[in-house]
């Protein structure tokens, strides 16, 4: 074969692949997401922080289960409203709370120890250095103390600085059931009586053997004792002796005495016995109550026709108020005490535990502006609230000392002593002088004035 022959046939052969080439159907591609996996662009994510772990904050206090479902209403609002924050409530019995308390402390173990607890008296714990103080806590957030009844913060200070913050004030008024005084043809007492005119209604009110016109616990008498001018102490920071044997004093104690003696008013063994005021008061053993707001959920369930009115004062004497309640601390030995700080202020607001607790009825506030909120006007009995918030803007320093030994002082010396008198066992007038003897010896026991 010459050469021209077979470049002929090569060009012929080119020629036919090329149009079965070009007849043929185009390559179909792959789809990137059908690549291997090896021959795809690496896509790094960013990794995503972990969530921070809420603070766990010991809440200690005493009372029963019910009183706890209570409290644990309030730290749920609290925790809804700072999910950074966790509460654990330590309970106790009010007989047991305060050793085991102590305890936890005295272990030093932070694991342990409460952050905020219930207390009371906040002096003697501040003397012992277990307790936070408060005032640069106070300072750097600008929370307002002016919106404490007159008075109430002294029950929570040592030292003149603040320790501890009053959940309520213990506001004692005259409760008087409205059905004995219409069936005696006696009227309601109102803001005008004096002692001569509640005097005047137990006689007729009194029903001996069946009913009694007044009930009132014995340790309230400092009630009225700063009504007419008397005192137990000359101080009640830094005490130097004893002030009942004084003119204003005798007369005071002999006028709660003498309203026993007459059978108009119960005496205080008798009371306990016949189990409390509260109790009296439901059978219509007593016409009238001297106590503070605790009674009126109770008197409502009950369903008792009743109201309250201000205590009376004697001629010529003042309204006063022992101005005192249970404080909400902070532990020194606390870890947290940042966010310590932020629940123990929220505790105490209007808009906060304040507002819960008033609401349910459990408490007077110790907050003024709570008290003339909704929280505390509601239309439930009693009808007239202002009565209470007339009491509690006449509160005051006179019902117990501010000073650690105050507790030993009142628990083995003022208590007993009182009680006699009370159980009639002992005439004020000669009883009293005594009395201060001893309490003078205490105090000087203890290097008072100080």
């Amino acid at each position: 074969m010459n050469i021209r022959f077979r470049v002929l046939i090569s060009a012929l052969v080119a020629l036919a692949l090329l149009a079965l080439s070009a007849c043929a159907p185009p390559a179909t591609p792959v789809p990137p997401a059908e690549q291997p996996a090896a021959e795809q662009p690496a896509t790094e994510q960013p990794a995503a922080a972990p969530a921070a772990e809420p603070v766990t904050l010991t809440w200690a206090l005493w009372g029963s289960p019910e009183e706890v479902v209570s409290h644990q209403r309030v730290a749920d609002a609290f925790m809804a409203e700072h999910p950074e924050i966790k509460i654990e409530i330590w309970n106790q019995p009010w007989d047991d709370y305060f050793t085991k308390i102590q305890a936890l402390w005295a272990s030093g173990d932070t694991a342990l120890i409460p952050d905020i607890a219930f207390l009371w008296p906040t002096p003697r714990y501040a003397a012992e250095g277990v307790l936070e103080n408060l005032d640069p806590f106070i300072e750097q957030a600008g929370y307002d103390l002016n919106d404490y009844w007159p008075g109430l913060l002294e029950s929570a200070k040592y030292q003149g600085s603040v320790y501890g913050f009053p959940r309520d004030i213990e506001v004692n008024v005259l409760y008087y059931n409205q059905d004995l005084f219409d069936a005696a043809g006696v009227a309601y007492p109102d803001d005008t009586w004096t002692w001569d005119d509640l005097t005047a209604a137990a006689e007729k009110l009194t029903v001996p053997g069946e009913r009694y016109a007044l009930a009132m616990e014995g340790g309230k008498f400092s009630k009225w004792l700063n009504q007419n001018g008397g005192a137990i102490l000359d101080d009640y920071v830094n005490p130097s002796k004893c002030l009942l044997a004084e003119p204003a004093s005798v007369a005071a104690v002999s006028f709660f005495a003498d309203l026993m003696a007459q059978g108009y008013a119960m005496r205080p063994a008798d009371l306990n016995q016949a189990g409390g005021d509260q109790a009296v008061f439901i059978a219509d053993q007593a016409a009238m109550i001297i106590q503070n707001t605790s009674r009126v959920s109770g008197f409502n369930q009950a369903g008792k026709n009743y109201d309250v009115a201000v205590v009376p004062i004697p001629a010529g004497g003042q309204r006063w108020n022992a101005a005192g309640g249970a404080a909400w601390v902070m532990s020194a030995g606390s870890d947290a005490k940042d966010a310590a700080w932020t629940f123990l202020s929220w505790l105490q607001s209007t808009g906060g535990g304040e507002q819960i607790y008033t609401a349910s009825g459990e408490i007077f506030p110790a907050l003024q502006s709570t008290a003339n909120s909704p929280a505390f006007l509601t239309d439930q009995p009693p009808a007239n609230k202002q009565a209470i918030i007339d009491e509690a803007a006449a509160s005051g320093v006179g019902g117990f000392g501010y000073f650690p030994e105050w507790g030993e002082l009142d628990g083995s010396i003022l208590g007993p002593g009182m009680d006699l008198i009370w159980s009639g066992e002992a005439d004020p007038a000669t009883a009293l002088p005594a009395l201060c003897q001893q309490i003078d010896a205490f105090l000087a026991s203890y290097g008072y004035p100080k």
